[in-house]
């Protein structure tokens, strides 16, 4: 009896390491301090090659070197977020008109993919895979997927140094080029210029806040948040006469200028994919709708005038289904991105708070009513 509680403790104890040790496994994370831990499985010399963080914020690391007399090897490594990852390689620090080198494991578990492409667009039909200008050297490119991180190996054929910008991409979470091949645009960005010599980096890490990003948050903080807002003050606050009236209109104002300021930083971003045409035809009505209540306020008629009650039930409808619009458009924008949960999440918390409030003011409007006849 005792022989066998020694075996069975033996065993949980063996379960319970072997799982400390995977656990630990999965949590590395690469850095220059190391050695390369797929240099084994990499087909060129990966012992001699230069090593810096080339994007910060995004976890990725570069390695290079010059393998022989017109011979540059690389290799990025970035956590595995079920996309694809790209380093390009540019003249001025541009995106457009770069070539670059992409790659992603299949969602099926099959072999990963490597590919040259060239940038010349915005669009993912402007960057077709398998051009570009890179000399790539044969069977030297690949991409390995080890303890949650992806690594991008290839060789070039140069004489001189490659081009002296580096651009870093990322493509959305948990999404991966199609059989076609062609990238989703990128989530994120970043570039810096490099000494190949030296290795002396600039910028490294440095990726501006992306055009996307700045088209969502404009346009979610705009017609997304301050509008309604501006609602409720107009709705249930007229008894402060007359900051109800300056509050509502400074809001609104503030929204209209901010949604609008969005939809132009939007006007570059790539329309070639799943759900972009509708977001963007439900965008375009909510700033025809905002037009028009700018308008609606600047012809406003007295209060004296027959015809302002039918001037309040336009300006009423047509903000509300403005409103409408504009809630169901920062999900499907927030979708056609592929922008992470937590957007999502913490826009339904937004929503969800001002629900209630405008419960609780809706019953404390009526009460007061009640009281007063």
């Amino acid at each position: 009896m005792e022989n066998t509680k020694s075996t069975i403790i033996s065993i949980a104890i063996s379960f319970l390491l072997v799982g400390f040790s995977s656990t630990v496994v999965l949590s590395q994370s690469d850095s220059c301090s190391s050695q390369l831990s797929v240099g084994s499985l990499v087909p060129f010399d990966t012992s001699s090659l230069r090593c810096f963080p080339a994007w910060s914020s995004e976890d990725f690391i570069l390695r290079y070197g010059q393998s022989g007399q017109n011979i540059w090897s690389f290799v990025l490594s970035a956590p595995d977020r079920s996309s694809y990852i790209s380093v390009g390689f540019s003249s001025n620090g541009n995106m457009d008109g770069s070539s670059a080198m992409a790659g992603w494991m299949t969602a099926n578990g099959g072999p990963g993919i490597a590919k040259q492409y060239y940038l010349g667009g915005k669009s993912s039909s402007a960057c077709p895979p398998d051009q570009g200008s890179l000399q790539l050297v044969a069977n030297s490119s690949l991409i390995i997927s080890r303890a949650s991180r992806l690594y991008l190996a290839f060789q070039l054929t140069s004489s001189q140094p490659p081009a002296p910008y580096l651009v870093f991409a990322v493509g959305p979470r948990g999404s991966v080029p199609s059989s076609n091949g062609f990238l989703a645009t990128h989530s994120n960005r970043a570039a810096s210029s490099i000494d190949y010599a030296t290795g002396a980096v600039s910028g490294a890490g440095s990726g501006g806040f992306p055009a996307k990003r700045w088209h969502g948050l404009l346009t979610i903080l705009g017609w997304g948040v301050l509008m309604p807002v501006g609602v409720i003050m107009a709705r249930y606050f007229k008894h402060l006469d007359p900051l109800w009236f300056y509050s509502h209109i400074s809001i609104q104002g503030v929204g209209f200028a901010l949604g609008l300021v969005g939809i132009i930083a939007g006007f570059n971003l790539d329309d070639n994919v799943p759900g972009a045409a509708a977001h963007q035809a439900i965008g375009i009505c909510i700033l025809v709708c905002g037009v028009l209540q700018v308008m609606a306020f600047l012809i406003r008629p007295g209060k004296a005038a027959k015809v302002r009650r039918y001037w309040n039930w336009y300006h009423h409808y047509v903000g509300r289904g403005a409103i409408v619009l504009a809630v169901a458009n920062v999900f499907l924008g927030l979708s056609v991105a592929h922008e992470s949960g937590s957007w999502s999440v913490a826009y339904v918390i937004y929503l969800v708070i001002w629900v209630v409030a405008g419960v609780l003011l809706e019953v404390r409007k009526h009460c007061t009513r009640d009281e007063d006849l």
